[in-house]
């Protein structure tokens, strides 16, 4: 194991330099089984069509299956209705999916989701094509061609990641010809502009499709209606293609991004007591600081992937990529409360609106990944029934190399933003690097039992050695950590086909993260591994897809456990497995189509509740910030002129449970979201307006209430707010 994984950081490194030494010569792939000189045998499209029941979803591991015909739930964002809903963000999501929530989403800062009630964790939950990457940072989105979301445990797709579901980011790759140009403006002076150009090219031995190429470009001034919060961002992105044979297949592509912008501190309680939404102003920033320095991320990462075809069913296929993350993190932090009678409030601020504030600042952090996974894909026949393999090995490597940080007290500050602190950047707080590695080897099989069953199978055993360290900490109090284990996560699937378009389907899995307890002097199990914390999820569901109407149901059940601080006595705690976090639930999606408009809806009913805690107070009680309902839908209608379309939005979500005792809930909210396209025609070339704007009736509600290092956060919703944008296709 040792030198699989010495080989393999030796190959990653070499990579890493061939691909950041080499942008210039960068290719992307195209399909593996088409002519030479068929006029899209390299084509791949920009985006996904409107409710594309064909259109395969990768993450989901069973190569081009068709999402309708998967024994799972996933859906699929298209670039295009990212540009419709002007989105820039993965925190946009929450928008579409009710299966998708926030978890934590401040403006400016890394966007963290929920999926099916769980947090999905930023270091093992998210996928560039398909490999992992690490999420502790503004991932852009302008060179995306769609975002696929899994939904449910992952044991199969991934060697540890929280329950709930994986997102995957699927890179723009050469395409036919296209030149798109796009300016927009929204907020109080949000200017955007972006570039996507492709072409392809001729090898001089008559292939005149043999080479392709992309570039993304994107460039913001931002100025949102939250104050104190202007920044800017941009991205480069160069993909390429190179068809080296008939059957084999060279992509790769290389991104550059930069964001720098202030982040939004959370609201709170005031004392016990729960803030009228209807009272603050969303457009406050706590963080108004005049010493508040932005939070900046930036981000370098590229891929390489080459596939074979061997035989007419067997292909191979290498694919590579490197990530290399930089951040300030920095923010004045609000932080609990000591009130003028000594009266200290942990949990919330005090209750005349002001609270402690603190200097945080954690710079210059540095965190790298890298993955290389090898696989084959191909038909078999075996006992008269047909099996579609895939089977391969993922290693894949993390490191983190950070500072000391600062975490000083800087003065008194309120909720009106009205009382001047001062700076305290000294360097006094410890933090942790890491270095990880995994090796997980992987089969799935999706078996044709008869003409209407098929089976679904899947099992990954992982490998994976974890350190850690404390830097900045007195000497001798370094408090390293280091352990491996060994992890098998399998799957089952079962599915029958009703008819052509409806698919029933049931299926069982298991999920796997690894965790240990933290570097603390008052854990008297500091820096040991936790049992792996083995999640359970079984599913059953109906799906159906057409051209008019794509719409599933299912029912899922998921179980993990929990982990909490158990008190030992002696200002000494224990970080221990106890009971279960329960979510059970009720999932519909439906995409509606007729001539000339759609109507796409989803629905989640979520029953989740903590089981089985040695603490009375907390069984049977229900997770902070897990609404219990949620609706969204997004209808678009052809109206008057030809090329104009209407589009409406609507967003429910229930009441979320604020503390972990259930003793204070925010109500639900909904919001109105409306916006119109245009695409007009000049000749060859095509203009389309898009105008939009959000919450149409300015609602006053708590969005979320993030419950963090026993601190409770409010996030209120964005006030109404403009956009306008025209994209030119040349």
């Amino acid at each position: 194991m040792a030198t699989s994984s010495s080989l393999n950081s030796l190959s990653l490194n070499r990579l890493a330099l061939a691909l950041i030494a080499g942008g210039g010569c960068l290719h992307a792939a195209a399909q593996s089984t088409a002519p030479a000189k068929a006029p899209d045998s390299t084509a791949l499209p920009s985006v996904v069509v409107k409710g594309a029941s064909e259109a395969p979803i990768t993450v989901g591991g069973f190569g081009d299956t068709p999402v309708a015909k998967l024994p799972l739930q996933a859906s699929i964002v298209s670039a295009e209705q990212l540009l419709d809903r002007g989105l820039s963000s993965l925190a946009g999501l929450t928008l579409l999916d009710a299966g998708v929530g926030d978890s934590y989403n401040s403006a400016g800062y890394v966007s963290y989701l929920k999926i099916r009630g769980y947090d999905i964790d930023n270091r093992f939950n998210y996928r560039r094509d398909g490999l992992p990457i690490n999420a502790e940072t503004a991932l852009p989105l302008a060179n995306k061609s769609s975002i696929e979301v899994l939904k449910g445990t992952s044991g199969i797709q991934a060697g540890t990641s929280a329950p709930g579901g994986l997102v995957n980011m699927v890179v723009k790759r050469p395409t036919v010809e296209l030149t798109s140009v796009t300016l927009g403006v929204s907020e109080r002076g949000t200017i955007e502009t972006a570039m996507d150009w492709s072409h392809r090219f001729g090898d001089g031995r008559g292939n005149d499709k043999a080479f392709g190429l992309r570039v993304n470009v994107e460039a913001a001034k931002l100025r949102p209606e939250l104050r104190d919060a202007d920044g800017n961002r941009w991205l480069m992105a160069v993909a390429g293609d190179w068809r080296v044979t008939r059957d084999t297949l060279v992509e790769a592509e290389v991104e550059l991004s930069r964001q720098s912008q202030p982040s939004q501190p959370g609201f709170s309680l005031l004392g016990d007591k729960l803030p009228d939404a209807k009272t603050i102003d969303p457009r406050i920033n706590l963080n108004n600081q005049s010493w508040s320095q932005p939070v900046v991320f930036e981000g370098r990462t590229a891929s390489l992937r080459v596939q074979h075809q061997l035989t007419a069913d067997w292909k191979l296929q290498a694919h590579a990529a490197i990530q290399r993350l930089v951040n300030d993190d920095r923010l004045a932090y609000p932080f609990g409360c000591t009130a003028g009678d000594g009266t200290y409030y942990a949990s919330s601020y005090c209750p005349d609106g002001t609270f402690d504030q603190y200097d945080f600042r954690s710079e210059n952090e540095h965190r790298d990944s890298d993955a290389l996974d090898l696989s084959a894909q191909g038909k078999l026949t075996l006992g008269g029934m047909t099996h579609q393999l895939t089977t391969g090995v993922l290693f894949s490597r993390f490191k983190s190399r950070l500072q000391g940080q600062a975490y000083n007290w800087a003065g008194t500050g309120n909720i009106w933003g009205t009382l001047p602190t001062v700076a305290d950047p000294t360097l006094t707080g410890t933090n942790t690097d890491r270095t990880e590695r995994s090796t997980e080897f992987y089969l799935r099989d999706a078996v044709e039992l008869s003409d209407r069953w098929q089976g679904w199978l899947g099992v990954r055993h992982t490998r994976l050695h974890r350190d850690s360290w404390q830097v900045n900490a007195a000497p001798g109090q370094e408090q390293a950590t280091s352990y491996g284990q060994s992890l098998t996560t399998p799957w089952l699937g079962l599915s029958y086909a009703i008819d052509p378009q409806l698919l029933a389907y049931a299926s069982w899995g298991q999920g796997i993260e690894s965790d240990v307890a933290p570097n603390r002097a008052k854990y008297i199990n500091a820096g040991r591994a936790l049992p792996a914390i083995r999640s359970k999820q079984w599913e059953i569901g109906l799906k159906s897809g057409s051209r008019t109407v794509d719409w599933s149901v299912s029912y899922f059940d998921i179980s993990k456990p929990a982990s909490r601080d158990v008190d030992v006595g002696n200002a000494k705690v224990e970080r221990r497995l106890d009971g279960t976090q329960d979510h059970r639930g009720l999932e519909a999606q439906a995409d509606l189509k007729w001539t000339g408009g759609g109507l796409q809806a989803s629905a989640m009913k979520l029953h989740a509740r903590i089981n089985g805690s040695s603490d009375p107070s907390l069984d049977g009680l229900k997770p902070t910030n897990v609404p219990e309902t949620v609706l969204k839908l997004q209808a678009r209608q052809n109206v008057g002129l030809p090329g104009m379309e209407v589009q409406a939005g609507l967003i429910y979500e229930g009441k979320r449970m604020v503390l972990p005792d259930n003793s204070l809930a925010i109500p639900g909210w909904s919001r109105i979201d409306l916006g119109a396209r245009y695409e007009q025609n000049i000749g060859r070339q095509m203009l389309i307006w898009r105008v939009g704007v959000d919450n149409v009736t300015n609602r006053r509600a708590w969005r979320e209430s993030p419950y963090q290092y026993e601190h409770v956060y409010l996030y209120p919703l964005a006030n109404r707010t403009w956009r306008a944008s025209v994209e030119w296709l040349l």
